[in-house]
């Protein structure tokens, strides 16, 4: 068969395969991300550990990740998502297995080292699936493909609270996370036999040249970083959501239940598992209405902002109270923390726009730098804050979570949009060229790029 008779449909075919892969494999981020909300007083009975040194275990994995952020950028540039994904996978298996290990051992240390190998590896694989994005689908799929993408992470989400709780309670905490490194291995080999960089290395044509360009990565870092309003007040305003989300589902979600409610640790995972319940609603609602409703980034962002900060002051002000201790109460306030987080696959969709489709992968790398030391920051704090699991520390806690989401909804309020309707180019970000190449920016690069996207 020609090439010319292998049209979009096997492209297709063959990007919704490298697709599946990496969306596997990122199930496996959002599972091991997560696991700490449901499984805190697990952990804490078995190793006889603090509250705070159980909150070790969530930022160690933070740390790991947000470390990694800006070199995954660079890897997948210089490596190609296959390759990338492959190396990342498999760090996971590794840190599966030191965790269980540590279980074997009873060495609390070996859990932690375990967490901070699974978040090395587990860094490098959002940027190598937002370069198949760029590269295999057509642009204005890209929040409905990012809409899939966190919710097949989020279905890795209710698989780490009830489920994981569940297994860990029948098989132990060493046999489950070494059958979890088994089946990681599996998805590693999947990533270097299945995933393919480019529709070129399968003999097909690009469907964006521009998204396989490659630029050097300080320039590209450097582009990014004076994005100004395109960047920072994004970058701001997930450093603030994602603190808050990871302080609550990864954390102490689960302590505040049995704590604060008196729920037992099985009943605790249910209100965990609620929140991954809301992101599969939110996240495929978030993308539909950024790519084909509201076609505004921005806007669909601010609905999920809004309402995430509005359920939080909801928390704030009911927590403690014995009337809204019910389960279906504090189930609902879980699956709309879940459901509004979705949204802000928009979030992803509009940084990513606002900057040329070569920079698609350093871009969200950057931003994900600042959204996860929010999240390492959150939670290696709010150990202390709750340090005696008392009802008025909890509050605090709330309180602290609230301001922090309203921080995030006008971080977004005040951040710049290229919408995918921008009529100046096939590139949404030319405006943004233009503008640093008139400010006199040293631009030997952005001029070229400029001129070379005039001509297209």
């Amino acid at each position: 068969m020609s090439n010319g008779d292998r049209g979009p449909s096997t492209t297709a075919k063959y990007g919704i395969a490298t697709f599946a892969i990496l969306a596997a494999a990122y199930f496996l981020v959002y599972f091991h991300r997560t696991t700490g909300g449901a499984l805190s007083e697990t952990f804490a009975d078995r190793y006889g550990v603090s509250p705070s040194a159980v909150a070790l275990l969530a930022s160690t994995y933070l740390i790991a990740y947000t470390v990694m952020q800006i070199p995954s950028g660079m890897l997948t540039d210089r490596w190609g998502p296959r390759r990338t994904a492959t190396a990342a996978v498999s760090l996971i298996a590794a840190g599966s297995a030191m965790t269980a290990l540590s279980d074997w051992t009873d060495e609390f240390m070996l859990i932690v080292i375990g967490r901070f190998i699974i978040g090395f590896g587990a860094a490098s694989i959002f940027i190598p699936m937002m370069r198949v994005l760029a590269v295999w689908f057509r642009k204005d799929r890209f929040a409905t493909m990012n809409g899939i993408i966190l919710l097949i992470g989020n279905v890795g989400a209710i698989a780490a609270a009830t489920p994981m709780y569940e297994m860990t309670d029948a098989l132990g905490i060493g046999e489950a996370y070494i059958l979890l490194a088994a089946v990681t291995v599996m998805v590693a080999a999947c990533c270097w036999v299945i995933v393919r960089d480019s529709p070129r290395d399968r003999g097909l044509g690009s469907l964006d040249a521009g998204a396989e360009e490659r630029i050097p990565a300080r320039r590209a870092i450097a582009t990014v970083l004076g994005g100004r309003m395109r960047f920072w007040p994004l970058a701001a305003s997930m450093f603030f959501f994602f603190g808050t989300m990871m302080m609550w589902q990864a954390s102490q979600a689960g302590s505040f239940y049995t704590n604060v409610y008196g729920y037992g640790e099985h009943d605790a995972s249910i209100m965990v598992m609620m929140i991954g319940i809301g992101s599969l609603f939110g996240c495929p609602v978030g993308g539909v209405l950024s790519d084909r409703v509201l076609r505004s980034r921005k806007a669909v962002a601010m609905l999920g902002t809004g309402g995430y900060a509005a359920v939080w002051a909801a928390m704030w002000l009911t927590a403690g109270r014995d009337a809204f201790s019910p389960e279906v109460f504090q189930g609902s306030m879980n699956f709309l923390f879940g459901f509004f987080s979705g949204f802000l696959v928009a979030t992803v969709a509009q940084i990513k726009e606002c900057f040329p489709s070569s920079l698609s992968a350093m871009s969200v790398a950057c931003m994900h730098t600042f959204t996860f030391i929010g999240g390492a920051l959150a939670v290696a704090t709010c150990g202390f804050v709750v340090a005696d699991s008392t009802v008025a520390e909890f509050q605090t806690l709330c309180l602290i979570a609230a301001v922090m989401a309203f921080l995030s909804f006008a971080c977004e309020a005040v951040s710049v949009e290229d919408g995918p309707d921008d009529s100046l180019s096939s590139d949404p970000a030319v405006g943004y060229i233009v503008y640093l190449t008139e400010m006199g920016e040293d631009g030997g690069f952005l001029r070229r790029r400029r001129y070379r996207t005039q001509g297209q």
